[in-house]
């Protein structure tokens, strides 16, 4: 079958036909149909995914072209965002019912993003001290996580870091702790009754108006909103 795995959460590596990559939270593994694969802990151990799986033919007659992927992955998408908060929320409340549109609305977002070049990977080293550095960002995202401080715990320069980090996760450091905070305060107003403001501080978020104004750019709405339409 055709194959698109959202990283939810942890980190691997993962190898197939159209190249290698390693994928983190918010990453999507692509596969197509009868090719063969590999993935591995190498820098760390434990992920979770969220998985669909398409036939060719089911995805043609969907979305109207041939199934394809170029490339073994993407990166962390704003696009894909709000379907993957969907999913993961459609999942812990087991909304059966949601998971066709939501799979199709995925499949079809995928095929329009897919890169068609893969770009130059960085070091085992590197990916290894990057793949370390996300997971703490992922744990402790609430925190105060400032570039230099992310960059000396890589055992790297601040400007070999910053290119680092977004040749292996496809965002800048900054873009991905933003990303984190409004990912779990998003599944948290989706699946939770505790105030606005509450889950915003929490998230790591220092003021209300702050936290709306990034929250509305990236999931197309406020937070008030995105908790009723759930």
């Amino acid at each position: 079958a055709m194959s698109i795995a959202a990283v939810t959460s942890g980190s691997f590596q993962y190898r197939t036909r159209q190249g290698r990559a390693t994928l983190v939270p918010g990453a999507l593994l692509l596969g197509n149909a009868g090719a063969c694969f590999e993935c591995g802990h190498e820098h760390a151990q434990g992920d979770r995914c969220l998985a669909f799986h398409f036939t060719p033919a089911y995805l043609e007659a969907a979305v109207a072209v041939t199934p394809r992927f170029a490339a073994p992955s993407l990166p962390p998408q704003p696009h894909v965002l709000p379907i993957l908060v969907a999913a993961e929320s459609a999942r812990e409340t087991d909304d059966a019912d949601a998971f066709e549109e939501l799979a199709l609305r995925l499949a079809g977002t995928v095929l329009a993003l897919q890169e068609r070049s893969v770009p130059p990977r960085p070091s085992a080293r590197d990916e290894r001290r990057v793949t370390r550095i996300v997971r703490r960002i992922e744990a402790e995202a609430h925190e105060p996580l400032t570039l230099t401080a992310l960059a000396r715990d890589a055992g790297m320069s601040p400007y070999h870091f910053l290119r680092t980090f977004r040749a292996v996760t496809g965002m800048t450091p900054h873009q991905y702790v933003l990303r984190t905070r409004l990912t779990h305060a998003a599944v948290r107003l989706r699946n939770s009754a505790a105030p606005i403001s509450e889950i915003a501080y929490a998230a790591g978020f220092s003021d209300l108006s702050t936290f709306n104004r990034r929250f509305r750019k990236l999931m197309g709405t406020n937070p008030a909103r995105w908790r009723q339409r759930r």
